[in-house]
């Protein structure tokens, strides 16, 4: 298993990559270049950014694919995250304040059976015909699941019926996560 990490030193870059994105943005401003001379934020890793407002998620989005270097995916991720997520409206300048960034470096995904899921470590990514979900690996943490209401969760937000990832025309696939937080 394959996996991508930063420095903490790194790490705050980042938090504070996507704050000035975002806070740039909402006030119709262009966003910092994520090019500072650190040759971590050069490499390239798929990344999610998670804003939370309050202690509830205000929006979540990433790319899994690591095509560009992680201080420029930060830095789309969390505008995505600020004025893309179809869940929520864009963010807004009285909302700056009170937001929290979480941002998800994540690994390669790579196949896994339902009983090799440990719940906190792994991300889960399923695909059954058209309908795709994913979930971080704080996620179940979070909410204080089981492995067996994670993988049913899971189903659910890929719009399939619990149980789904039982079925032998699904695949389920892990990945890790480095997180870091405000």
């Amino acid at each position: 298993m394959e996996t991508f990490s930063v420095s903490e030193e790194t790490g705050r870059q980042l938090i504070a990559l996507a704050r000035q994105t975002v806070t740039a943005l909402v006030r119709g401003q262009r966003p910092p270049d994520p090019s500072t001379g650190n040759p971590e934020l050069a490499l390239p890793a798929g990344a999610f950014v998670t804003l939370k407002r309050k202690g509830r998620l205000r929006g979540c989005i990433g790319n899994f694919e690591a095509t560009i270097p992680i201080g420029r995916m930060v830095r789309e991720m969390a505008e995505a995250a600020a004025f893309e997520d179809p869940r929520f409206p864009p963010v807004s300048e009285p909302e700056l304040e009170g937001l929290h960034f979480e941002i998800s470096i994540l690994s390669p995904r790579f196949p896994i059976t339902a009983d090799e899921v440990v719940v906190g470590t792994h991300g889960l990514f399923i695909t059954r015909g058209l309908h795709r979900g994913v979930l971080l690996p704080q996620v179940p943490l979070e909410w204080g699941w089981d492995r067996l209401t994670y993988l049913d969760e899971l189903c659910l937000k890929a719009g399939l019926p619990e149980g789904s990832w039982k079925l032998a025309d699904t695949k389920l696939e892990a990945f890790t996560a480095q997180v870091i937080e405000e």
